[in-house]
């Protein structure tokens, strides 16, 4: 599930999900029920990231950003997908994997 941004409307985005048989739903706007899992996710960032992260500079900031992205997407089990993380659905790794 995304929001309507520009990449996710995109034909990559679109042949890549399609490839690899992946619903993809987008969020209405101003609908709580869908807004409530984008909010979740500006909340998670909030806490595990921006509260503890001290940077220096952008760049820094911006890696930090990165990584925390990739774990939760690549690595953080999620349960809407069965504990898988999202990027399972994609590659086809059916195992959560750990922090590391």
């Amino acid at each position: 599930m995304t929001d309507n941004g520009r990449c996710d409307r995109s034909r990559a985005c679109r042949g890549l999900l399609a490839q690899r048989g992946v619903a993809h739903k987008r969020t209405r706007p101003y609908r709580p029920q869908t807004d409530g899992k984008v909010e979740r996710r500006n909340l998670t960032l909030t806490h595990e990231w921006a509260s503890i992260d001290v940077s220096t500079s952008n760049q820094q900031r911006r890696h930090a950003f990165d990584r925390s992205l990739h774990s939760d997407n690549s690595h953080r089990p999620h349960s809407a997908h069965q504990g898988k993380p999202p990027m399972a659905l994609l590659t086809g790794n059916n195992a959560a994997r750990s922090y590391s």
